[in-house]
């Protein structure tokens, strides 16, 4: 349990941070779900070359339509 201080902020253990490999200094997604808070490490780049351009959301994965048309051939 971890408490939220008078700006809204909290901590995230250390053991949390490496198992999700986040670093200080990266982008982190919020969303809710009813009465959850769903926090996500930010990547807006195909999560197999890196690319920014032409990402798509497939399956909860970012991935550029050139490696999607390399894994359709495989």
């Amino acid at each position: 349990v971890r408490k939220i201080d008078e700006l809204g902020r909290i901590v995230l253990p250390i053991e949390l941070r490496r198992t999700l490999n986040i670093s200080a200094g990266d982008g982190i997604e919020m969303f809710s779900d009813k009465d959850s808070v769903i926090l996500k490490k930010y990547s807006p780049a195909c999560i197999f070359c890196g690319e920014a351009d032409g990402v798509v959301d497939y399956m909860g994965k970012k991935v550029c339509k050139s490696c999607i048309e390399a894994l359709s051939k495989k």
